[in-house]
């Protein structure tokens, strides 16, 4: 994991240094810089997880005719490599040496090689490549200085090192490849396939294998690894599955004191037997770090920002004793875990709903854990979006998603609670769905932290010398001016602010 900046179609090496100084919190383990003459410049800054002592970057072609500054993790990366070590020779262990080897047999069909979350450049023959993976995990924003996108390009890991761009700077999108030679194209769309009629229990098994192997995949690494652990049903599946694999498995949890998901989550760690950490935090707490969390945000949507605050708390707890961590990111994506699912009685909407719902993963929820995570040098991975999981989930039916008894509260995420029901005690298999600023607890300060922070604030009038940003409340309000008061240029941010939306 790591943060990617570059400026191709002008020799600007002082302003790529900058981009990559920026974003070093992504990278503290280094930072590299490539310059083609006359081309561009590439910039790197590292966080070593594979082969720390080799895995420099930027990465040159063997004949030195390419080269790749590359974000994110390759999870086939080993079977890659096998096939390639016969016509290619590897200077290091590490994943996005792969990428490169790749891009030198396929070229501009690299991304369908990948399995895996990623952003990469390549300066090759003096053009540029940039891709990113499928569902967005890994970030990736650019602009084309000129109408026609032929002149300079300019892209990094995070908005704010491209804050000099102003309103020019889009978010590059999943599941896309550019290639100056040919332009910009589609590589992966979530599939849309319509639901397969089998068994509960056909549906139940396919589906454990399908997440025991996403995190099987996702347990790779040269350092210390551990899991977030909410006591939810997600967070709690993806914990149990990794400990069966990792003999001394760290946990984490956070909340304010006497939260839902302190006690549930030490029930889990109990359970399975991790290594297990939690922190308590006031609203004291999250007042002196909101300025911050704003700040590596870059959102100031108010359900985005409210799961941060945990995130962030999380994410430095876990610091402090790992470098990768997995998450259950994905799962109420995947199989109705919200409440408004259950308001959508028809199942062929339900079903277009979910797939839609992660499609728009990547500006929300996934900036979320990628900006808190990177922020405290954590590679955050998440099992559940593995593509041939999300491939699989499309094919259950939504009525065994979200089982609705005559008489009885629906029960959201069913077939992921039948999967996994011989795993986890009763009372987390049965625990009923609670958004992560619920069940820490932080929505029980969050009017105290606001009541501070907003002083004489006034909704109507703020909103109003802001009427393009869609304000919503006073919470919102402060968020937005908080986190404008942190960037000295704010409208490359506040350009591309995911906003959920059904």
């Amino acid at each position: 994991m790591c943060g990617i900046a570059g400026v191709w179609g002008e020799q600007d090496e002082e302003r790529v240094r900058g981009m990559v100084d920026v974003q070093r919190h992504r990278g503290p383990d280094g930072q590299g810089h490539f310059a083609s003459a006359g081309a561009g410049v590439l910039g790197h800054a590292r966080l070593a997880i594979l082969d720390p002592a080799n895995g420099r970057q930027p990465v040159h072609s063997e004949d030195g005719k390419s080269t790749l500054v590359a974000n994110g993790m390759v999870y086939n990366h080993v079977a890659l490599r096998r096939r390639l070590e016969g016509e290619h020779k590897f200077a290091s262990g590490s994943d996005s040496e792969t990428i490169l080897h790749v891009f030198e047999e396929r070229g501009a069909a690299t991304p369908r090689s990948l399995d895996g979350m990623f952003a990469f450049a390549i300066a090759s023959e003096g053009r540029l490549v940039l891709a990113r993976d499928p569902i967005g995990i890994k970030p990736l924003y650019w602009a084309r200085l000129d109408e026609n996108g032929d002149g300079t390009i300019q892209f990094a890991s995070e908005l704010k090192a491209l804050s000099h761009l102003g309103s020019r700077v889009q978010e590059f999108p999943p599941g896309a490849i550019y290639d100056q030679s040919v332009g910009l194209s589609r590589y992966y769309t979530v599939p849309d396939r319509p639901p397969v009629e089998l068994d509960p229990e056909t549906h139940a098994r396919r589906l454990r294998d399908a997440v025991e192997t996403a995190v099987r995949k996702r347990l790779l690494s040269d350092v210390p690894l551990g899991a977030f652990l909410s006591g939810g049903l997600d967070s709690s599946i993806i914990a149990a599955v990794a400990r069966k694999r990792v003999l001394r498995l760290r946990t984490f949890s956070v909340g304010v004191e006497g939260s839902p998901d302190l006690e549930s989550a030490r029930i889990v760690a109990r359970h399975i037997g991790s290594d297990h950490h939690e922190y308590v935090y006031t609203a004291d707490e999250v007042a002196e770090a909101l300025p911050e969390i704003l700040y590596h945000l870059e959102s100031f949507d108010e359900d985005l920002v409210r799961s941060a605050i945990p995130t962030w708390f999380c994410a430095r707890l876990a610091a402090r004793h790992v470098k990768v961590i997995l998450t259950g990111e994905g799962a109420d994506e995947l199989f109705a875990g919200y409440g408004y699912h259950k308001d959508i009685a028809d199942e062929g909407s339900l079903h277009r709903e979910l797939r839609d719902s992660v499609t728009r993963l990547h500006n929300l929820n996934l900036q979320r854990v990628d900006r808190m995570t990177m922020r405290h040098g954590v590679e955050a991975r998440v099992p559940f979006l593995d593509t041939d999981l999300v491939s699989l989930a499309q094919s259950i039916p939504p009525a065994l998603k979200i089982e609705r008894r005559s008489g009885a509260r629906a029960v959201e995420k069913w077939i992921l609670r039948k999967a996994f029901e011989d795993l986890l005690p009763d009372e987390i298999v049965g625990r009923q769905k609670e958004q992560f600023d619920g069940g820490t607890g932080t929505l029980e300060i969050i009017a105290a932290v606001v009541d501070r922070l907003a002083g004489p604030l006034d909704v109507a009038t703020y909103a109003a010398r802001h009427p393009d940003q869609g304000l919503r409340s006073r919470e919102e309000c402060l968020y937005h001016n908080v986190l404008v008061e942190q960037l000295d240029r704010p409208e490359a941010v506040l350009a591309n602010v995911g906003r959920w939306r059904r």
